[in-house]
C-alpha cells in the first residue's frame, strides 16, 4: 500500500480550510461530490513492477544482432555509430512488443539496481504490453564508454501509450534515464537513474509541473511540489501525495488513496527522506480530469 506523506514525514502541507478525507471515484471527474471506493481488482494504474519494466524496456532488447563483436571490443575499436545502431535496434524490437527475444540477450549473471529478476521482468513486460497495446519507445543516446571488455551505455527513453479505463482513455507518458552494461553481447547490469511517469484521464486533465530533487541524503528534508500550470477558478481540486518503497510487489491503486480538498495552485509537501529510494506520487483531480504523477527519488547515505 502507498504510504501518505503524513506525520512524522510531513512537515509542510497546504490544504483547503474545510479539507476532509475523500475517496477517489471514477464519477468524480464529472460528478465531483461522488467520492466512493473503486473495485480493487481491476483498476490498478501503476503496479510497481511496471515502473521497473518501463526502465528495463529501454535497455534490454537491442542485442539480438548486436553490431559489436568480441574482437571489436577487445581491440578497443567500438564507435559511437555502432552504439547508436544498437539503440536503434532495441527501439525497433521494443516497439514490436517482442518478448520472444528477451532470453537471447541476458547474461546468467544479470543484475538490476531494483532487484528484479529476468523472469519477473519478462512476465511484467508481457503484461504491460497487453495492457498498453500501442506503447511506443523512443530512445536517445546520452553517453557511452568502453570499460575493458564491457560497453556502458546511458540512455534517455520517452514512452507513450494509452489504455481503456472506466469508459475513458487513460494516457501514459514517461521518461527514464538508465545505464546498461553489456559484456560479450549480453546485458549484465542495468541501473535506473531517473524516472517520471504521468497518467492522465478525462476531457481536460490538470497540467502540472513537479518540483522534486533527483537525489537526497538519508534524513534530509526535501520538498515535493506538484504545481498547476493554469488556475482552475472555482472548480473543485482534490488530491494527495504518497510515497512507496521501490519494490516489485507495490502498486499505485487510486481506489485505496484518500483525497483531500486542496487550495487552488497544487499540492505542496515537505518530507524527511528515509534510508531507501522511493517513488513519490501525487494524484490531482478536478471535475474535468485527473493526473497521476510518479517520480523516483534516489537516497544516498
Amino acid at each position: 500500500m502507498p504510504s501518505p506523506l503524513t506525520s512524522p514525514w510531513l512537515i509542510r502541507s497546504h490544504r483547503h480550510p474545510s479539507s476532509t478525507a475523500l475517496k477517489f471515484d471514477q464519477n468524480m471527474i464529472s460528478q465531483p461530490q461522488g467520492f466512493t471506493r473503486l473495485s480493487r481488482s481491476s483498476h490498478r494504474f501503476f503496479p510497481a513492477r511496471w515502473l521497473m519494466a518501463f526502465g528495463w524496456g529501454v535497455g534490454l532488447m537491442a542485442l539480438g544482432s548486436l553490431p559489436l563483436n568480441a574482437a571489436t571490443i577487445a581491440q578497443g575499436n567500438v564507435t559511437e555509430r555502432q552504439v547508436r545502431a544498437l539503440i536503434e535496434q532495441f527501439d525497433a524490437v521494443a516497439n514490436q512488443h517482442n518478448t520472444d527475444r528477451l532470453g537471447e540477450i541476458y547474461s546468467p549473471e544479470f543484475s538490476n539496481s531494483d532487484g528484479l529478476t529476468f523472469a519477473q521482468m519478462e512476465t511484467t513486460l508481457q503484461q504491460l504490453w497487453e495492457t498498453y497495446g500501442n506503447l511506443t519507445y523512443s530512445t536517445e543516446l546520452k553517453n557511452w564508454k568502453q570499460d575493458g571488455q564491457a560497453v556502458v551505455v546511458e540512455t534517455l527513453t520517452t514512452i507513450q501509450g494509452e489504455r481503456p479505463w472506466l469508459g475513458r482513455t487513460a494516457q501514459l507518458n514517461g521518461q527514464i534515464t538508465s545505464r546498461q552494461t553489456f559484456v560479450q553481447n549480453k546485458l549484465v547490469r542495468q541501473e535506473v537513474l531517473t524516472e517520471k511517469m504521468t497518467l492522465t484521464a478525462g476531457d481536460n486533465p490538470p497540467e502540472v509541473d513537479v518540483n522534486l530533487p533527483q537525489q537526497v541524503q538519508a534524513g534530509q528534508e526535501f520538498d515535493f511540489d506538484v504545481v498547476l500550470r493554469q488556475p482552475i477558478g472555482d472548480d473543485l481540486l482534490a488530491g494527495t501525495a504518497f510515497s512507496q518503497k521501490i519494490d516489485p510487489n507495490n502498486y499505485v491503486d487510486p481506489s485505496q488513496v484518500k483525497l483531500e480538498l486542496l487550495q487552488a495552485g497544487g499540492l505542496f509537501k515537505r518530507a524527511i527522506a528515509g534510508n531507501d529510494p522511493q517513488w513519490l506520487s501525487a494524484l490531482l483531480v478536478t471535475p474535468e480530469g485527473m493526473v497521476l504523477v510518479t517520480q523516483r527519488l534516489a537516497v544516498v547515505p
